[in-house]
């Protein structure tokens, strides 16, 4: 940054565009307890055109508070929005957002629990060790939409 500026921060929420919010709403509330944080989102006119550049844009979703946390934790901001670009195939090295991680007991049966939920396999369940001797088990799977989980546990 050169200037040595730093702002004061705080992690508030990462934002999935669906194309059927309301179904990856209850998959996240279903498969991993998030919550629903009211009011729903329903959004559109020329503030919004402003804000995301988009013509016409109309977005509607909700927040989902992720496990883990308390009242105000951060949250899952599920968004559909008119109109959608394609989406593009699912792939965990293209650059930008890669993943949301849930930390779980059991790698191999959370992973179970999720493709039964209706979510895909990216890879296998394997176990990394650092370089500090710390074991991490892990995996990734897909949500309904393409999404990429990684579901862990370190030992």
């Amino acid at each position: 940054m050169g200037t040595g500026a730093r702002i004061q921060a705080k992690y508030v929420h990462t934002n999935l565009v669906a194309e059927d919010w309301r179904g990856l709403a209850r998959f996240y509330q279903e498969v991993f307890g998030c919550v629903p944080v009211g009011p729903e989102r329903d959004y559109r006119g020329t503030t919004l055109e402003a804000g995301t550049g988009i013509a016409g844009a109309h977005l509607t979703g909700a927040h989902l508070r992720l496990p883990g946390y308390g009242e105000g934790g951060p949250t899952l901001e599920v968004f559909g929005y008119t109109p959608c670009v394609e989406r593009v195939p699912t792939a965990v090295n293209r650059p930008g957002y890669g993943h949301i991680a849930f930390q779980v007991e059991d790698v191999t049966r959370a992973r179970e629990t999720v493709l039964a939920a209706g979510a895909s396999t990216v890879g296998e369940v394997v176990t990394l060790q650092l370089s500090n001797g710390q074991h991490v088990t892990w995996c990734y799977v897909t949500d309904p939409e393409g999404n990429v989980i990684e579901l862990q546990k370190w030992a």
